[in-house]
């Protein structure tokens, strides 16, 4: 049993007499210290119970499996248990540590200035080779991760080159080290990168520092994690990189300092806003000082638990993201970044530590409180609406439906289960040029590829969370079609007139109606009369308009009563009918549970009534139908004239509806006999006869 194990085991059973004798294991017990690397956790509450002592406990256990000499297993174990006390401690003891120029941030250096001035070891050339492996500890895999240059590990070569131990030695060593210290964190992740692993201890060995990765393979190792989840990296960095300015600038600051924590900070984020971060950086740092770089601050600050699991805190994504969509690459190298009163970037020393820079994002006083309200208010969904208007307005955040926030995924996976009542839109497809507006999750896009592959299909869509996950999803899924940031009311700006066969507005054209503002006010028909024109201008002749959407239902005078089979559902609708934005909801209380209402809205509250409460908040700010059928083919006629003509017309009743609701209502005519739910939705198609 190594001696080390034994020495945690006798803590565990309440042997605190221990910690006298054991330094080493008195810093990784007594400690107020949270410092992990959260990338690797699934939930924050893996942080509590002495996170890094597990950790280190987990290294040794390792070491146990090894077939190595009695001397490397003494030195693989003194560099274990000594590797990590720089991220334990009391308060006094880390502060003291920080006086006397400890580097406790880049931890491994720190815990190997503690070992030299902490460790009883009397034999100076293993002294100098467990300090030499703990100031490198982990760096072989940060190498491996591009947070390092190769030359990092020159005091490894070191050690060779003074004969201070043989290289099959240190080979050895290095392996075993590598082993444990990964293995400790997941078997997989040593599996996918252990021949990779041997043949960098080669080169370092040898001495081998010219075949370190170039500049490009290194920004790619840092974005490894994102690449992985459909980031297309080569196009990236071609568009970004391209200017030979900001190429200079970001090859000076990876060439001068080694990096911490920054795919667990910024691998969330796209390229473009990653390679702004270290713009940022590079302007306030002063090169010639700083050694590393750290995310630590970051990392800590952008994750929170959410339903019982570690995820991004989306909050504070969507506000960086907003600012540094309003700053320019070429803002940032001129040094005149616009400034904001509720969010900034802050580059900044720790005292006593002038050669560690730390880079983060600082929010007001008022808008930390706002984000730990939307935080809290997560446990209310109609709290959780006002929360998030609240967000919106003091960060300027879109405020539309595209950005659910947590509900985005949800969102977009909902519109791709949709697709079998989508196919119908396929046979009426004309040319070869297609552009899907609001493309959701890309489901139509996928079936249009796949019915029609020598066909070009564009998504148009003017969210961009919703443009990045369609761009990861091409990515990773090899598709052909492709994306475009534009605006459905403006298409000529973003795509040649005359030059598309068949445009798709697939659930969409309610949205634009309900939450796109022309001339001052929303729900405005002129919005959808705009949209029309604007796709006409980008129509060849003979070119097509397909519609899928609601529809209201004729003649429109009638009405329905619906009896609620439970208390829940006339609440319910008392709520819907204060809180819909579309226009004033009418019913007339008959009878215990029972309303009399206008068909339409009968019909409009009883859509958002299936889809029940998860999607109360986004469905009360849109309406569903907005034209009955006469009134639908009026107004495309009175927009678009005689160079349009309907070709298709049809309104049916979507498949789900009258199952979803038969367990909440029962629908009767004004005359109480049973009646069935109006059509729903309607196919359109507009052909365009003249160019």
């Amino acid at each position: 049993m190594i001696k080390a194990i034994t020495d945690i085991e006798k803590l565990r059973s309440g042997n605190m007499k221990i910690l006298k004798s054991e330094k080493w294991l008195r810093y990784l017990a007594l400690t107020t210290e949270g410092n992990v690397n959260l990338e690797r956790l699934n939930s924050l509450e893996d942080i509590n119970n002495n996170y890094v002592l597990n950790y280190t406990e987990k290294t040794l256990k390792a070491l146990t499996t090894l077939y190595l000499s009695e001397y490397q297993v003494y030195i693989l174990e003194e560099t274990l248990k000594w590797s990590e006390v720089a991220k334990s401690g009391l308060i006094h003891q880390r502060n003291q540590w920080i006086k006397e120029g400890f580097n406790l941030f880049a931890h491994n250096i720190g815990s190997a200035e503690i070992y030299m001035e902490e460790s009883s070891e009397s034999n100076p050339e293993i002294k100098k080779i467990i300090y030499n492996l703990i100031i490198t500890h982990g760096l072989i895999g940060q190498y491996i991760r591009g947070e390092v240059p190769l030359t990092a590990n020159k005091p490894l070569f070191q050690l060779v080159e003074a004969g201070i131990i043989p290289a099959a030695d240190l080979i050895e060593i290095l392996k075993g080290l590598n082993y444990c210290i990964v293995t400790a964190v997941d078997e997989k992740i040593w599996m996918d990168i252990s021949k990779e692993t041997e043949k960098i201890i080669e080169l370092v060995i040898n001495g081998q520092f010219d075949k370190q990765c170039r500049l490009k393979d290194r920004i790619r190792r840092l974005r490894a994690v994102s690449i992985k989840n459909g980031e297309d990296f080569d196009r990236e960095y071609k568009e970004i990189l391209s200017d030979s300015r900001v190429m200079g600038e970001i090859s000076n600051l990876l060439g001068t300092a080694d990096l911490w924590y920054v795919e667990a900070a910024l691998f969330d984020f796209t390229f473009e806003e990653f390679i702004k971060v270290f713009l940022l950086i590079s302007q306030k740092a002063n090169l010639s000082k700083v050694k590393h770089i750290s995310f630590e601050w970051l990392m800590r600050a952008i994750y929170y638990q959410h339903e019982g699991k570690k995820r991004v805190n989306i909050y504070k994504k969507r506000i960086i993201e907003k600012y540094l969509s309003e700053i320019t690459i070429q803002d940032i190298l001129a040094g005149c970044c616009k400034e904001n009163l509720h969010v900034a970037y802050e580059v900044s020393f720790y005292e006593n530590l002038d050669d560690t820079v730390f880079f983060t994002f600082q929010f007001s006083a008022a808008g930390s409180k706002l984000i730990e309200f939307c935080i809290e208010a997560e446990k209310s969904d109609v709290l959780y609406e006002s929360a998030i208007i609240l967000l919106f307005d003091l960060f300027g955040l879109r405020r539309d439906k595209y950005d659910r926030f947590y509900e985005e995924e949800k969102y977009l996976a909902t519109m791709n289960q949709t697709v079998d009542y989508k196919k119908m839109i396929l046979d009426y497809i004309t040319g070869d040029n297609i552009v899907d507006i609001g493309p959701g999750g890309g489901a139509l896009m996928d079936l249009i590829e796949e019915r029609y592959p020598g066909k070009r299909v564009l998504g148009v869509d003017i969210a961009q969370n919703v443009l990045d996950s369609l761009k990861k999803k091409k990515q990773l899924q090899n598709r052909r079609w492709d994306v475009l940031y534009g605006d459905a009311l403006n298409l000529s700006q973003y795509i040649k007139k005359g030059s598309v066969d068949t445009v798709i507005f697939c659930s969409i054209l309610h949205e634009l109606f309900s939450y796109i503002e022309y001339k001052g006010r929303k729900f405005n028909h002129e919005t959808l009369a705009a949209a029309f024109r604007s796709v006409f201008t980008v129509l060849t002749a003979g070119g097509r308009i397909i519609i899928r959407d609601g529809i209201m239902t004729e003649p429109a005078y009638e009405k329905r009563i619906i009896r609620f089979l439970s208390e829940e559902g006339m609440q319910f609708l008392e709520r819907y009918a204060k809180d819909f934005k579309g226009r004033e909801i009418e019913y007339t209380v008959i009878g215990q549970n029972e309303v009399l209402m206008p068909v339409n809205d009968a019909m409009e509250f009883l859509y958002t009534y299936t889809w029940g409460e998860k999607s109360y908040v986004h469905e009360v700010n849109e309406q569903f139908g907005y034209f009955t059928p006469s009134g639908f083919k009026e107004f495309i006629t009175s927009v678009l004239g005689t160079d349009a003509r309907i070709v298709e017309f049809k309104h049916f009743l979507q498949e789900g509806y009258t199952i979803a609701l038969s367990q909440k209502v029962e629908f009767f005519d004004e005359n109480r006999s049973p009646a069935r739910l109006p059509d729903s939705t309607c196919i359109v198609v507009i052909e365009k006869t003249n160019d």
